[in-house]
């Protein structure tokens, strides 16, 4: 899947217009379609800004990643507190 497509998907499965998108990350409704469309990229302060708004890394929105590229925010939580969090992902990746 290319950049566009998966820009596309997860604005669309987040219930984000290209308009709430782009002010989201400072960009007009245009240059989201653009990007969608793919004939324009967006920069790399522009690609960081995108994966933090959907909690994915810059890998999967680029394709290189071909999992869910899906990350945690754990800003502002303690550093008790991600332990904790990560312990639960291994408790759970050990069920399986």
């Amino acid at each position: 899947m290319d950049f566009g497509k998966r820009l596309k998907e997860l604005r669309t499965q987040a219930g984000l217009t290209q308009q709430q998108l782009g002010n989201l990350i400072g960009l007009s409704k245009t240059v989201i379609s653009y990007y969608e469309l793919r004939t324009r990229t967006p920069s790399p302060d522009v690609l960081i800004k995108l994966a933090a708004v959907f909690h994915v890394s810059a890998d999967y929105l680029l394709g290189i990643d071909k999992k869910n590229g899906r990350t945690v925010d754990v800003s502002g939580l303690t550093d008790e507190e991600v332990k904790e969090i990560e312990r639960m992902v291994a408790l759970l990746r050990k069920k399986k």
